[in-house]
């Protein structure tokens, strides 16, 4: 897992619209990218509407939010519709991103051991380089408990 002080890995992904994003595009903002593991599913979900619910504060503060998941650009457009997300979510079916950053791993789910994303959060500043890292992520309070670090 890339750890503070890694330089952010570029990346050209596409977002629930079809729209093929960069990591050149945020460059001179700080980034708050949060890796999470399905679009729709309730931890997945009420993580989303913790920063949605939060992001006039995200908004003074210069900050863009940025999801990535493995799901498809149409289920990310339905999720950010259905929830009324204003922040991009990018899709990432093939894992490079999420390889890239080292979130992509072992998990285990009643006894069960598959692979899968591990819900992690990476603050990037404004040269790109990361300030934090969560791993330890409490989907509810996940949004306010970033903007108490800042």
């Amino acid at each position: 897992m890339l750890a503070v002080g890694d330089s952010a890995p570029n990346f050209e992904l596409k977002d629930g619209s079809g729209t093929l994003r960069t990591w050149k595009e945020f460059k001179g903002q700080r980034v708050v990218l949060y890796f999470y593991p399905k679009d729709m599913t309730p931890g997945c979900t009420k993580e989303a509407c913790s920063f949605r619910d939060h992001k006039n504060v995200y908004k003074k503060k210069n900050i863009s939010v940025i999801g990535v998941s493995p799901d498809s650009e149409k289920a990310h457009a339905k999720f950010s519709e259905k929830y009324e997300l204003p922040f991009i979510l990018l899709s990432d079916p093939d894992k490079v991103l999420a390889k890239a950053y080292g979130v992509w791993g072992k998990k285990k789910l009643y006894g069960r051991e598959y692979e899968g994303i591990l819900r992690t959060t990476f603050v990037i500043s404004e040269k790109g380089k990361i300030e934090t890292v969560f791993s330890k992520v409490k989907v509810d309070s996940h949004a306010s408990d970033i903007l108490e670090t800042l």
